[in-house]
């Protein structure tokens, strides 16, 4: 990695807090939400990935940037959306045949702004103890030096509450998606979809990760992406055997056109979300959401299965929850719990072919506990009923068999 000596470079606080370092990537100045995330690996997964948009994210892992940037095969989108990035030590050295380039050289050709050298370790112990922060990231030479501005930027911005941030990342028409996960693929449960059938699956994108579409595709359907705003009308012009709801960035509430998109979907079609689909599935049925302090971000989440008590280690990336006694009062019923601070993570409809589950079963690099989760799509699709706590628990199981005996 070859760059200029770095130059200042701050993050500057809502409530007043500046953090100094320096450097990397581009010259520029972003504002956004603060947050942390605790994955040890997957840089390039979180940079690319469209739930962040909106966020300055923090790699609590020590060092960053080590083997690089390996090229479009493992980003989650087509560019970065993170607002800005920032770690204790970005690594002098990238070491990884699969490279193309630096981190410092990825951010700098997307004018994106980097800050090293700081103490991430109180940034993270700030935003655990007082929430998430709007704050303001500046590499810029011209404006760093002004201190009392960049914290009045920061005080000014409005902040995720209320915004509406699926509209920057959802696609502006339908497409149809046909890579499954190559050389990457894990052995699958192939009585979930049998080679004779191939669902069509309508995805809708509210700022879908690509490593979701891909393992669809690898359990065996047939992918049409539709934009967010698409209506229930539209998706079922398209003949789906089921459909699926997307992750992506923000506040769930004023994503109404999907929410009601789904309202009139449930019973017609069997219908998963993951992560902000989960919450919009939730909001659907009549369920509230609410804004956690910092959030769920990382790769080492526990998750507990109600039913059978099993716990699994889940990737999340998420700043919202639904409220697990609102979502009981309108029909919904809770498969899957956060063991640490007990938010909901999963639910299913008892009368209707629908689940959704807060976490990422698809992350990677991360853990592959809830891969099965796509085998229940598929198995929804074809019976009609949702799957229980206890008939996940059995397809973990079978993807577990499968997997050791591959």
């Amino acid at each position: 990695m070859v760059y200029a000596p770095p130059t200042i470079a701050k993050l500057a606080l809502e409530d007043g807090t500046i953090f100094t370092g320096a450097a990397f990537g581009a010259a520029a100045l972003r504002i956004g939400e603060v947050v942390f995330n605790t994955s040890l690996s997957g840089y390039q997964e979180v940079l690319t990935d469209p739930s962040y948009c909106g966020q300055i994210v923090t790699m609590t892992y020590p060092q960053i940037g080590n083997y690089g940037i390996t090229g479009a095969v493992d980003e989650e989108s087509a560019h970065p959306q993170v607002e800005g990035f920032i770690v204790k030590e970005l690594s002098p050295l990238v070491s990884n045949f699969r490279a193309v380039e630096s981190l410092h050289d990825y951010l700098a050709r997307h004018r994106l702004p980097g800050l090293a050298g700081i103490d991430t370790r109180a940034l993270v112990r700030k935003l655990r103890t007082q929430g998430a922060l709007k704050g303001v990231i500046c590499t810029d030479p011209q404006l760093v030096a002004d201190d009392a501005n960049l914290i009045r930027r920061a005080q000014t911005w409005s902040g995720l509450v209320g915004l509406d941030l699926v509209r920057k990342v959802t696609p502006a028409k339908p497409y149809l998606w046909d890579q499954g996960k190559g050389s990457w693929a894990q052995p699958t449960d192939s009585c979930a979809t049998p080679a004779t059938e191939k669902p069509h699956v309508v995805a809708i994108d509210c700022g879908a990760k690509r490593n979701i579409l891909r393992n669809l595709v690898q359990s065996g359907c047939t992918v049409t992406m539709v934009p967010a705003v698409a209506s229930a009308e539209q998706i079922l012009e398209l003949k789906p055997d089921g459909v699926f709801v997307s992750n992506g960035p923000g506040d769930p509430e004023p994503i109404h056109y999907t929410r009601q998109t789904l309202h009139r979907l449930i019973g017609k079609k069997p219908i998963f979300g993951i992560c902000l689909g989960h919450q919009l599935l939730g909001l659907a049925l009549g369920a509230s959401t609410y804004k956690l302090k910092f959030g769920h971000r990382g790769g080492n989440q526990p998750v507990q299965n109600i039913d059978t008590g099993k716990v699994e280690i889940t990737a999340q990336n998420h700043g919202f929850a639904v409220d697990i006694d609102s979502l009981r009062q309108h029909g919904g019923e809770a498969t899957h719990i956060n063991l640490n601070d007990r938010t909901l993570e999963g639910f299913r409809l008892t009368a209707e072919p629908a689940f959704a589950v807060q976490y990422h079963p698809e992350a990677s690099p991360g853990p592959h506990d809830a891969t099965y989760l796509f085998d229940c799509f598929m198995r929804m699709i074809r019976t009609g009923q949702s799957p229980t706590a206890g008939e996940m628990n059995e397809a973990q199981k079978r993807r577990n068999r499968v997997a050791t005996t591959a």
